[in-house]
């Protein structure tokens, strides 16, 4: 994956990157992925993962996507894709997916396009080979589209899925069914979110280095 020097005074994101001693993209990809999993208050504040220590695949995304853009790295692109989400992808969504008899539900997912390379920085294991393969429809956006494009283009798929696959459920019982996995998604990481300290994270000779060019 390229990488390259994050600038100070090009943009909040890279500034806020400087102030904790993150100076490459390659660093920054890593602390993104092991902030803890998590919704935030407002998504549409590129900075909210720095403020709620922690976020989505979009929030995460879209803060590496501004970054690339603040230093002038128009080959790191935003990707949406809408994917088939089952137990295979995530055993946490399991019992879920059982209980309304769905072998699926199709999710919105962020990701980057890099070239002609694609990754995933949601968690620290998460990798595109992990939905490649389960992928139904992708298309570029912007950071700042996030919330309400990425949601109206997830509703208007969904609402297509439901009547050619015939899924006995109307658009908003799908959605709920939906919000449920996500709820058991973020279950597992609830425990690492209550635990984490931003104080001492930040302040941490030890992590910071890590993270250090």
């Amino acid at each position: 994956m390229k990488n390259f020097t994050i600038h100070e005074h090009e943009g909040v994101v890279s500034d806020k990157f400087c102030r904790i001693s993150i100076r490459d993209f390659h660093s920054a990809c890593k602390y993104i992925a092991g902030l803890p999993y998590k919704r935030n208050f407002d998504k549409n504040n590129i900075l909210c993962i720095f403020n709620d220590f922690g976020g989505t695949c979009s929030t995460k995304h879209a803060s590496l996507r501004k970054l690339a853009f603040e230093n002038n790295q128009q080959d790191v692109k935003l990707f949406l894709g809408i994917f088939k989400m089952d137990s295979e992808y995530t055993q946490e969504i399991h019992n879920t997916l059982e209980k309304f008899g769905l072998r699926y539900i199709p999710e919105a997912h962020n990701y980057l396009k890099i070239d002609d390379e694609y990754f995933d920085f949601t968690k620290p294991n998460s990798n595109y080979d992990q939905f490649k393969n389960k992928l139904l429809i992708e298309k570029e956006i912007e950071f700042n589209e996030i919330a309400g494009e990425k949601k109206s283009f997830h509703i208007d798929f969904l609402k297509k899925w439901l009547a050619i696959e015939n899924i006995p459920y109307a658009l908003d019982e799908i959605w709920d069914i939906r919000e449920q996995c996500i709820r058991d998604l973020q279950k597992n990481d609830e425990d690492e979110i209550q635990n984490f300290s931003s104080v001492c994270f930040v302040n941490s000779l030890e992590v910071r280095d890590d993270y250090k060019v």
